[in-house]
């Protein structure tokens, strides 16, 4: 509920964008809960098209998320194919994001607390791992083990074979993104949920994935939230100052070698407010939101003045760029009480390719290894 971006309904009870986004929600009539019917039959995945699945989180507390799956080869799109390939079972509460391993998808939903593994290409329910913590993200350090971040006291550690929590890394509580670097998982940590930003505090987490324990942590703006690394093997962190307005928002960058800040880009306003900071496949250009898409070269000196592509009145509230060829998706949320849309623009001109009608609130989304991952 979070979406500051994110502010806005990422994180309904989850990051403070789930809280704005429960706020907003809150004091708008929406439209009487829909409950979710049957669909048609999900889109007959063939091994030559391209996919993209689209997270859409659904409102606070209406047991709405869903994901939709879009054929990037014909246009062709499916929503609710969850509830459709598991007699209409719902997905849950606040669908958060989705990773793809080993032929399974792995959807984070945090208000339920749960992970949904699915067999992919058919989205059949596998299991539910329980994940009493408001889970955030989840990131995979090999084939056999994954963490996940909370909104709650600590990381969680998932054998993948057995599809269960095996141990957890205490933390101070609330981390959210997460990079893997040479043996050691970066995690952004908010700080204590309950406090006010003046009083959290914020850092980057340095984690020994081998021995599954912190062992360093690097000092960084408030509230860091998205995290990417380029094609120099630098970290990026993307820092919205607080949905409170604390601090100017800042992107930082990391040598996470010598684990140190080595460069801090500020916001000229306090209000700005990013959000979901994402990098291109060849680890060159980094996109943010922010009343718009922003487009700023790792080389840049400074945050760009204007967006590549504006909002123009739209609510943008999820953001990807294709790893094949560097297409931007943008979710936008509308007004948090309809379904939303997904736009897919071209990465060179900024003009508009396609737009695709989805679920409730779209916020993140997946490309499965068949889409150039």
């Amino acid at each position: 509920m979070f979406n500051t971006r994110f502010f806005q309904n990422s994180f309904r009870i989850l990051p403070v964008l789930a809280l704005l986004v429960f706020i907003i929600s809150s004091c708008n009539k929406g439209p009487v809960r829909e409950q979710i019917v049957h669909q048609d039959p999900p889109i007959n995945v063939d091994s030559n098209h391209r996919y993209l699945y689209v997270v859409n989180e659904g409102n606070f507390t209406w047991n709405n998320a869903s994901v939709s799956i879009i054929d990037l080869t014909d246009t062709a799109i499916q929503n609710n194919i969850y509830a459709t390939a598991n007699d209409n079972h719902v997905l849950g509460d606040v669908a958060e994001s989705m990773k793809v391993m080993n032929g399974k998808g792995y959807i984070v939903v945090n208000n339920s607390n749960k992970i949904e593994v699915v067999s992919l290409p058919t989205f059949k329910s596998l299991k539910s791992i329980s994940c009493p913590n408001s889970p955030r993200n989840i990131e995979f350090i090999d084939s056999t083990k994954a963490y996940v971040t909370n909104l709650y006291k600590d990381i969680s550690v998932i054998d993948l074979k057995t599809l269960t929590i095996t141990k957890t890394i205490s933390t101070p509580n609330w981390t959210e993104g997460m990079v893997f670097y040479n043996n050691h998982m970066f995690v952004t940590c908010v700080g204590t949920f309950s406090q006010p930003n003046s009083d959290r505090k914020a850092k980057i987490l340095v984690v020994d994935t081998k021995e599954d324990r912190i062992v360093d942590s690097i000092p960084s703006g408030k509230e860091p939230l998205g995290i990417v690394i380029d094609k120099r093997d630098k970290v990026w962190v993307l820092c919205t100052g607080g949905w409170d307005n604390v601090e100017p928002p800042s992107i930082i960058r990391i040598n996470p070698d010598l684990m140190v800040v080595e460069k801090i880009y500020t916001f000229p306003d306090v209000k700005d407010v990013p959000s979901r900071l994402n990098i291109n496949a060849l680890g060159d250009t980094l996109y943010f939101l922010k009343d718009g898409v922003y487009q700023m070269p790792i080389a840049s000196s400074s945050i760009p003045d204007s967006p590549f592509i504006p909002a123009s009145g739209r609510l943008f509230y999820g953001l990807v760029i294709d790893p094949l060829n560097g297409n931007i998706f943008v979710g936008d949320a509308i007004n948090y009480t309809q379904d939303g849309l997904v736009y897919r623009y071209n990465q060179v001109s900024g003009s508009l390719l396609n737009s695709y009608s989805v679920g409730r609130i779209p916020g993140s989304f997946c490309f499965p290894a068949n889409s150039g991952n």
